[in-house]
């Protein structure tokens, strides 16, 4: 018995987005990852075609989806080999916070145009010399009057340049703890103060846009915060159980998608008189990399499971992001070992994969860091 169960919608959806994917993103994946951005047109599309904050409630132009739907998203997403539109990160990540915190006021005006994709949005809480460390941060937010002014600098913010709204963590100036004064701030683009750098070159991820942010005297107004004065540590803590089930979900697809270009080749290319997948080393390599990978499948499909029933799952969450991020880097390196010189091409899908999921280790929260949050909640 499957662990997930889809119903006639959720398959009605998954081959319409496929469908979408491959006429609409998938042919010029090899262009925007040379032009190192994604169109905005493609996010309108999606928008338009109802791909994007599918679980955002009708009230506010959503479809009210569950959570099956943006699993779906992940998948598909990942078979068009494109890092660059972080849809997932839009969709699953960053949105939720204005529909589980924000007051109606914020609902009405931000969601509708993240549901149409008029709206593109960034989470924006690594900086210069805090990263994982979210009590390290040094951004400040001063109260004046009915107004709060930031003064910091973010850094490797995803869609940080094709953002219009971005969530700011920063500390309020007037609250010493280094826990509960943390807040989220919802700064537009255009605002005055707010700047951003150029465009950060990556070893992958080469089509999604990462930048330096900049808050100089970035004057918002009070009503801007999203939740309390003070909740911003306790709602990244809500959020982030989500966040790290989809970063799991995105290095098992990719693990995925990894073994059947590796497992086509290994068919097709001969060594000798018969095919590399007839040689013993490799029929083992190729079992060893497919266990790992059904391994981490049936895993991250309880963890979806037990999310969607409102369950606590912080320390699984925690090992399973590092285990199938590490996971997906050793199937990817074993992986190029098969291909050899074949995999070697820059425009390899392989080898652009390689790239791509060594970052996954890092961001969401490094997997030294989901050692240490599993670590604790275990009492250890």
């Amino acid at each position: 018995m499957d662990i997930l169960h889809y119903t006639e919608e959720h398959e009605t959806f998954r081959t319409r987005l496929g469908q979408f994917l491959a006429r609409e993103v998938t042919p010029f994946a090899d262009q925007w990852e040379k032009e190192r951005t994604v169109p905005r047109e493609i996010w309108h599309k999606m928008g338009q075609a109802g791909f994007l904050c599918m679980d955002v409630p009708p009230a506010y132009g959503g479809q009210g989806a569950d959570f099956l739907y943006s699993v779906i998203l992940t998948e598909e997403m990942s078979r068009t080999g494109i890092t660059g539109l972080a849809a997932s990160l839009h969709s699953d990540i960053v949105v939720p916070y204005i529909a589980a915190f924000g007051t109606e006021e914020q609902k009405q005006r931000y969601l509708p145009g993240c549901v149409s994709g008029a709206i593109v949005t960034a989470v924006a809480m690594t900086e210069p010399d805090a990263g994982s460390d979210l009590a390290s941060m040094r951004t400040l937010a001063e109260p004046h009057g009915d107004t709060v002014v930031l003064n910091g600098a973010k850094t490797f913010i995803s869609n940080g340049l094709s953002c219009d709204l971005v969530i700011v963590a920063a500390r309020e100036a007037d609250i010493d703890n280094p826990h509960l004064g943390l807040s989220l701030f919802l700064v537009e683009d255009g605002t005055e103060g707010f700047k951003r750098g150029p465009h950060l070159e990556k070893m992958g991820w080469h089509s999604q846009d990462t930048a330096e942010l900049f808050f100089t005297n970035c004057r918002i107004p009070t009503a801007n915060r999203l939740g309390g004065k003070g909740s911003g540590f306790l709602m990244l803590m809500e959020k982030l159980q989500q966040e790290r089930i989809v970063a799991a979900l995105g290095a098992v697809a990719a693990a995925e998608r990894i073994m059947e270009w590796t497992l086509d080749f290994c068919a097709r290319h001969k060594e000798g008189d018969k095919p590399l997948s007839k040689h013993q080393a490799v029929q083992f390599a190729l079992v060893e990399l497919l266990t790992e990978v059904k391994l981490g499948r049936t895993f991250v499909d309880k963890l979806i499971a037990d999310h969607m029933e409102g369950l606590n799952i912080v320390v699984e969450t925690s090992m399973a992001k590092y285990w199938t991020t590490d996971m997906v880097k050793r199937v990817a390196d074993r992986s190029l070992d098969l291909l050899g010189p074949h995999g070697m091409p820059d425009d390899h899908p392989v080898a652009r994969a390689f790239r791509d999921v060594r970052v996954m280790s890092i961001f969401a929260g490094t997997n030294e860091i989901m050692k240490g949050i599993a670590a604790k909640f275990m009492r250890l």
